[in-house]
């Protein structure tokens, strides 16, 4: 039976998660429609009017979504902490947790990226060029690595679904040494 703390963190992880992965679905919908199919060329037909309402879409949902990043980072600390499960006999959780903490740091520093749009877009600029240039830079800094980490977020997904890699429990009390 797991405890009430562990019961609590891992509610906040799911409802963060959700809030989070959402978020960052959301938001590469809204913003890929800035650009061509298959390029990071902006489109030609599309009046700036529009264009910096999408930037400041792109602004308010990123801030959203780093602090549900912030939340389910936490939130995993504390569940990991207050559990019973052990890495040792439950390979699923290790690997979850591998894979997400592994990622942190190409998340914060797109978070500094976000901070920087949101700030221009708090501000009430109006400078498509520099918009562009922040979005760009976001977009091409890491190379692929954002896209990994969300394909990567996925496989977590399907790690604590099928639970792939455990150990019984009578296994770990029957292998003991006496």
């Amino acid at each position: 039976m797991e405890s009430r703390a562990s019961k609590i963190a891992l509610t906040v992880l799911i409802l963060a998660t959700i809030f989070w992965l959402g978020g960052l679905n959301i938001r590469a919908m809204v913003g890929f429609n800035l650009f061509e199919f298959g390029t990071l060329e902006y489109k030609s037909n599309i009046h700036p009017y529009v264009e910096r309402s999408v930037f400041a879409l792109l602004a308010q949902s990123s801030m959203v979504i780093n602090i549900a990043y912030v939340v389910v980072w936490v939130s995993a600390v504390a569940f990991l902490k207050s559990t019973r499960l052990t890495f040792k006999a439950n390979g699923w959780l290790m690997m979850s947790a591998i894979l997400f903490f592994m990622f942190t740091p190409v998340e914060v520093y797109s978070a500094i990226l976000d901070v920087r749009m949101w700030y221009l877009d708090f501000l009430g600029s109006n400078d498509l060029v520099e918009y562009r240039t922040l979005l760009g830079h976001r977009l091409g800094a890491l190379s692929g690595v954002p896209m990994i980490a969300l394909l990567s977020y996925g496989v977590i997904i399907g790690l604590i679904v099928f639970r792939p890699m455990r150990r019984p429990v009578e296994a770990e009390t029957t292998n003991a040494p006496s």
